[in-house]
């Protein structure tokens, strides 16, 4: 049985790894990400210690409607949990939308 995680921000880096997981799983979508944020491959595995670095993989997944839906999909998760984890860590409160 897995471990339960109870920790937000944990909840939320485990997120943000399967996000990088996901851009990587797509040459095209791996390239624009890297062509964004100025990495290269030889430096992307140095970058990921970068507490920055799991925020901009979120970033890059909620800049288009079409990726983050994609993305929740593929991992089981309603795209508001995807800005959730983004917020919690960019430590912001989260707020919901009401129009």
């Amino acid at each position: 049985m897995p471990k339960r995680v109870h920790n937000l921000r944990q909840v939320s880096e485990i997120v943000a790894v399967q996000a990088l997981s996901f851009i990587a799983s797509d040459p095209e979508r791996l390239g624009l990400f890297l062509a964004e944020t100025g990495l290269g491959p030889e430096t992307l595995r140095q970058s990921a210690a970068d507490p920055q670095f799991l925020i901009n993989v979120l970033q890059f997944i909620m800049r288009d409607d079409a990726t983050v839906k994609a993305f929740a999909a593929s991992v089981d998760l309603d795209p508001t949990n995807v800005a959730a984890a983004l917020q919690a860590l960019e430590e912001k409160p989260w707020e919901r939308d009401i129009p």
